[in-house]
């Protein structure tokens, strides 16, 4: 964590480590990641309801995406089913934005290879911010994750691609080839931005 904060002081750190237990462990890992590992947010598995999620959403200068639609392909056995009020990730949804938010630090996590469902999820909470995972190794579909996260007048979303860039290389030249990835992808990005305009 030194390391990457000497090379980037400004950079936003997130550690996705999609982490919750019961109250007191929950307490004890947002110490961890927060305190002793320097994250300035976090992926935390909201399934566990509001008083595990509240040890991470109460450092209001920190941040927290909660697992929403993630991009996995089993996702939808336990996220997608639902009842009268409609799908579990949506409840979520509305739990993050309606009764957990209590200090604007809540973000959602948010799979770019549920391409369909992308637009809803913006539509029930525009005001909270997106983590993106699912788009190169995973083949999300980009222009919808830009048009749904990166959507005007939406809170901002951050695209993660890491398999894709981590592993472009497993040579000599991994470093050449990650940043190869890294700036396609910001130019993909960019492309998809400019053809919403």
């Amino acid at each position: 964590m030194e390391a990457v904060r000497d090379r980037a002081p400004d950079a936003i750190l997130i550690g996705d480590g999609k982490r919750n237990d019961i109250g007191s462990t929950a307490e004890r890992y947002a110490m961890a990641l927060f305190d002793r590992w320097g994250f300035d947010a976090v992926t935390v598995n909201p399934y566990l309801g509001s008083d595990t999620v509240r040890p991470f959403s109460e450092r209001a200068e920190k941040g927290i995406y909660l697992l929403a639609l993630t991009s996995n392909p089993g996702a939808e056995e336990v996220q997608g089913h639902g009842g009268p009020s409609g799908p579990l990730y949506l409840h979520i949804v509305h739990l993050a934005a309606e009764r957990w938010n209590e200090h604007g630090n809540i973000g959602l996590v948010v799979g770019a290879t549920k391409a369909d469902r992308l637009a809803g999820v913006r539509a029930a909470a525009p005001e909270l911010p997106w983590l993106l995972p699912g788009i190169g190794a995973q083949g999300g579909d980009l222009e919808a994750a830009v048009a749904a996260g990166l959507a005007e007048g939406a809170a901002p979303g951050l695209i993660n691609a890491s398999r894709s860039i981590l592993y472009a290389s497993g040579g000599e030249d991994f470093a050449e080839r990650a940043g190869e990835e890294a700036r396609r992808l910001a130019d993909s990005i960019t492309r998809a931005k400019e053809q919403r305009a």
